[in-house]
C-alpha cells in the first residue's frame, strides 16, 4: 500500500495471573486513647474478603490507521463506539471490559481504575488507552447476593507508524469501605 500505513489493533487485558485476586481486610482503626479500655470502636471484620473477576476483556478488535498523524478510538461502557484523526474501525467486535466484584452482601466498595495505561506491541512500539471510565454508581455496594458487576472502556491513542497486536493489563483495586 503506497501512502499508507496499516495497524492492527487488538487487546486482550487479561494477563494469566491476576484475574480472581482477593484482597483480605485490614484493621485500620485506632485505639481510642480518651476512653477507658472498655470503650475502644472495634471494626467489623467482613466475614468474606472481596473478589474481582474479570468476565470479559476489554477488546478494541481491528484498527487501521489511514494516514500520518494521530488518532484515537473511543469504546464507551455502554458499548458505543467513536472513531478521530487517522483512524478507522475495520472489526465490529469491539468489546467492553466487564468485572465482577464478589463479597460480603450489603457492603459498600471502593474501585479504583487507573486513568491511562500503556499497551505494548509483540513487535515492539507502544500505544495509549486513556480516560478509562465505568458505568459504577458514585457509591457501589455489593447486592444482597454479595455481587456487583460493572463495565468499562476508555479511548486508544495511536500516533507515529505503529504496527501490530498490543496487549495490556489494567490494574483495578477493589476494597471495602
Amino acid at each position: 500500500m503506497m501512502g499508507r500505513t496499516s495497524v492492527l489493533v487488538a487487546m486482550v487485558l487479561a494477563g494469566s495471573t491476576g484475574l480472581t485476586a482477593p484482597a483480605w481486610p485490614q484493621d485500620v482503626t485506632a485505639p481510642c486513647r480518651l476512653c477507658a479500655p472498655g470503650d475502644a470502636v472495634v471494626a467489623s471484620k467482613p466475614a468474606v474478603p472481596v473478589r474481582l473477576d474479570v468476565e470479559t476483556s476489554l477488546d478494541f478488535d481491528k484498527l487501521i490507521q489511514l494516514g500520518s498523524g494521530d488518532g484515537s478510538f473511543e469504546l464507551a461502557p455502554d458499548g458505543s463506539q467513536s472513531v478521530g484523526g487517522s483512524v478507522a474501525a475495520i472489526g465490529a467486535r469491539a468489546m467492553v471490559g466487564e468485572v465482577v466484584i464478589r463479597g460480603e452482601p450489603g457492603r459498600l466498595v471502593r474501585i479504583d481504575l487507573p486513568s491511562r495505561v500503556e499497551l505494548f506491541g509483540l513487535a515492539g512500539g507502544t500505544i495509549r488507552l486513556e480516560s478509562i471510565k465505568s458505568n459504577l454508581p458514585p457509591m457501589p455496594r455489593l447486592d444482597g447476593n454479595g455481587r456487583l458487576s460493572f463495565r468499562f472502556g476508555g479511548v486508544l491513542r495511536v500516533s507515529g507508524d505503529v504496527d501490530g497486536l498490543f496487549r495490556g493489563e489494567i490494574p483495578i483495586d477493589v476494597d471495602y469501605l
